[in-house]
């Protein structure tokens, strides 16, 4: 039993400093051939953002608007998607949900 403590005890060392190293870590995505570029960290938080100038069209702000969406929204699906794999490392294979 005082196996299974220890081992459970290393683990979750192991994945508050993965958590910590993943919160520098940025992902990259882009909408529109790569008119709207975002960059968002393992924190989940929006940290870049380019417009490319032919992206705004004065007329026809609902585009940039949309491509701004997607962008942000492929964003956070890789970011989340890097925080998944990198903390199953961590855990050995193991998903607990709701564990990140």
């Amino acid at each position: 039993m005082n196996q299974l403590m220890k081992q459970a005890q290393k683990m979750q060392e192991n994945m508050l400093k993965a958590k910590e190293e993943l919160e520098n870590k940025t992902v990259e995505a882009s909408a529109g051939g790569g008119m709207v570029e975002v960059t968002v960290s393992g924190k989940l938080e929006l940290v870049g953002l380019k417009i490319k100038p032919e992206a705004i069209d004065p007329e026809d702000p609902e585009m940039l608007e949309d491509l701004v969406k997607a962008a942000v929204n492929q964003g956070l699906r890789n970011a989340q998607a890097m925080i998944e794999q990198e903390m199953s490392k961590v855990a050995g294979g193991f998903n607990i949900p709701g564990l990140f």
